[in-house]
């Protein structure tokens, strides 16, 4: 496993990047980081706030800035945001610091995994399984670019994927 102190979970809406991390971060003994939540924490303010009065751009400027410090830190398994990937320096950043997990699902499953969640800005306008087509045709190649392991979260418990990303990291086997 590179750089073993660190592990990224790329994905999208939905796949479980928060509820595995936490999980993974648990069995391994590492911190654990959901960049989303951080940045809340620190501005005092939800994440729809933030692209209401800011924009798209603006929540990413802090996503990049809230990336580049928790990897400073180390020892953490970090949950990203769904469209971290978007920008070269995330990306750059993840696979020269860590180890890079795609956590991948269907968009079936992201629609009946964020139905009821409102808290998604980029879901609360238009027909949301379309965006989230859009969304996957544009990230999953970036996501694919930057993963050292993919795991698929479909029907899986998220205890059920934490095993294997254990036995796969306990084996050496995670850039596979």
């Amino acid at each position: 496993m590179r750089k073993a102190d660190l592990v990224y979970l790329v994905g999208p809406m939905g796949a479980g990047k928060s509820t595995i991390g936490r999980l993974l971060a648990d069995s391994l003994g590492l911190a654990f980081y959901d960049i989303d939540r951080e940045i809340e924490e620190r501005s005092g303010v939800d994440i729809p706030w933030i692209f209401d009065m800011e924009g798209e751009e603006g929540f990413r400027d802090r996503e990049s800035l809230m990336m580049q410090e928790i990897s400073e830190l180390g020892g953490a398994v970090v949950s990203t945001g769904g469209g971290a990937v978007l920008r070269d320096d995330n990306r750059s950043l993840m696979m020269s610091k860590g180890t890079v997990v795609y956590l991948c699902t269907s968009i079936e499953e992201q629609v009946r995994r964020t139905s009821k969640d409102r808290k998604r800005p980029l879901l609360q306008k238009g027909n949301p399984e379309e965006t989230l087509r859009r969304l996957m045709a544009e990230r999953e190649p970036l996501y694919l670019q930057v993963a050292d392991h993919s795991i698929a979260t479909d029907h899986r418990s998220p205890k059920a994927v934490v095993q294997e990303l254990v036995a796969k990291i306990e084996d050496g086997d995670l850039n596979s």
